[in-house]
């Protein structure tokens, strides 16, 4: 395992073309979108763990100091995550091929159940943050304005670059990054400075190495639920009811679809409004203001591609029922109608609706979860 996890990180870029070239190739296998689609759909299952294997470790890859470069947690929840919504689409289909359509949502609802679980986990296990692609993408990104990002949870500022070494020696429970504190920073680093000057340039490198394989890994205290609702207020309340919310949307979703069937009206709109309520906590919390008292989360440059990307996700609701069946799919019919004389235009949007109306009788395809 070990020689393979080195020829993966040697080898990223040939791997991702592999991978990329095998998952298109999957669209092509025969009876697709069929009766009998066990086999297709396990390959791609196959295809999509192995995948998200290889990104793991990718992610993983040690750094010079030894420890992990992105994985700031014991446990691979962002690999089990993957893992599961690559699974999920096989168990869709096996269990509408051997138990019927009504009964397949019991089990749809058992595996969103359990992402949810992980999912919730990971939420709380990296310090409540904003996860990313559904936890698929580790959050390790500081927030990017830079006046209100070197605020812990306390709101005492964090020290950074040489400021760092200052702050350990000098932090005794409280904040000692007053004048006496910038002080004996200044003058510790005069004396670094002097003593570089005076060192060879070989034992300079020598000492720098062996610095970077003792220096331990900085300890990040992760902000517990009441820390966080005592440090923010209101403001973390909406924060994490709209991320919970989030997480939550697709099991209140195929709970609903279990009751009611997937011609009901009932979950489309409660879904459509979980996804508006959630959304509009976090555009509440993350909206910039300056009260004196409370702190709003200031969003990292990642963190505000994901409010987009959820954004864009809402444009899957016309792609599932009723919606779909009721307007959507006439639209795509007398559009390939009326590009149908056209030439090579015509052939290709008739493949790309037939794609699309045989992904969209997938729940895993649509559901955006």
């Amino acid at each position: 395992m070990d020689a393979y996890k080195r020829w993966v990180r040697r080898n990223r870029d040939y791997v991702h073309s592999l991978e990329s070239l095998a998952n298109g190739l999957t669209w092509l296998l025969p009876e697709r979108f069929s009766e009998s689609e066990i086999g297709p759909e396990a390959v791609t299952t196959f295809l999509g763990i192995i995948t998200a294997i290889n990104e793991h470790i990718i992610e993983t890859t040690p750094s010079q100091k030894g420890s992990v470069s992105s994985e700031p947690h014991s446990f691979p929840y962002s690999l089990c995550i993957s893992a599961l919504k690559d699974l999920e689409t096989l168990v869709e289909v096996v269990a509408q091929h051997y138990y019927g359509d009504k009964k397949k949502w019991n089990f749809i609802a058992i595996t969103e159940a359990t992402k949810v679980l992980v999912r919730l986990a990971l939420f709380q296990n990296s310090g409540y943050k904003m996860l990313l692609h559904g936890g698929e993408t580790l959050n390790i990104e500081m927030p990017s304005d830079d006046s209100n990002s070197q605020l812990n949870i306390r709101g005492c500022p964090k020290p950074e670059g040489n400021q760092r070494h200052g702050y350990l020696q000098n932090n005794y429970g409280r904040n000692s990054w007053n004048l006496e504190g910038r002080a004996l920073s200044a003058l510790n680093r005069f004396g670094e400075n002097a003593r570089m000057v005076s060192e060879p340039v070989w034992l300079q490198r020598i000492q720098h190495q062996q610095a970077l394989m003792e220096l331990p890994a900085p300890m990040v205290e992760r902000p517990t639920l009441l820390k966080l609702l005592s440090a923010k207020g209101a403001i973390g309340a909406l924060f994490l009811m709209g991320e919970v919310l989030f997480i939550t949307r697709p099991l209140i979703y195929v709970l609903f679809i279990r009751k009611y069937g997937i011609r009901s009206w009932i979950p489309w709109f409660l879904s459509l409004a979980v996804d508006f309520t959630g959304l509009g906590f976090l555009s509440l919390a993350t909206r910039s203001r300056h009260d004196g008292k409370e702190q709003t989360f200031h969003l990292s440059t990642s963190e505000k591609d994901e409010l987009k990307r959820r954004k864009l996700l809402w444009a899957l609701y016309l792609m599932r029922d009723p919606f779909f069946s009721k307007y959507t799919r006439q639209r795509l019919e007398s559009t390939g109608k009326q590009l149908e004389p056209v030439p090579i235009i015509g052939f290709l949007t008739e493949k790309i609706i037939e794609l699309l109306v045989g992904a969209q009788t997938r729940y895993t395809y649509m559901s955006g979860s």
